[in-house]
């Protein structure tokens, strides 16, 4: 990937709804060089998609937790389907160690925080969990 691009990604991750013209002043290219290259990392894959991101006052509000689950191999399509439908987790990763799984939820308040992990905790599949509660955020890329 060229250096500009490169440049460019990290632009879109700062805000991703900021004006090409400002991005192209930015970078010191014309707007027309930003329009096409953010075209082409779309059309190549490079950029699936963009996402919503919180207000700092909404997300500051919310009760984050990372939570460590152990699956019944021979159920892990069935654990990760019904992982799917809680929408508290934001994301779910497989992992090395003592257990398979680590889910980053973000609920509003510790009661449905307190909920969905009992929900993760009966699905069929998960043998056992362990959370930790995220208490403030350093940083965020």
């Amino acid at each position: 990937m060229k250096f500009m691009d490169q440049q460019l990604i990290s632009k879109l991750r700062e805000n991703a709804r900021r004006s090409t013209s400002e991005i192209a002043r930015e970078l010191g290219v014309s707007r027309s060089t930003v329009n096409s290259r953010i075209k082409r990392l779309e059309d190549t894959g490079v950029i699936k998609g963009y996402t919503l991101e919180y207000g700092e006052d909404y997300a500051n509000q919310l009760v984050s937790a990372h939570v460590l689950i152990k699956v019944n191999q021979k159920l892990t399509a069935r654990t990760n389907r019904d992982l799917r439908q809680v929408p508290e987790i934001r994301a779910v990763y497989a992992i090395s160690g003592d257990y398979d799984l680590i889910a980053e939820i973000e609920a509003v308040s510790t009661a449905s925080l307190s909920q969905t992990l009992d929900r993760i905790g009966n699905f069929e599949g998960v043998e056992r969990t362990n959370s930790s509660v995220i208490l403030e955020t350093k940083f965020r890329r």
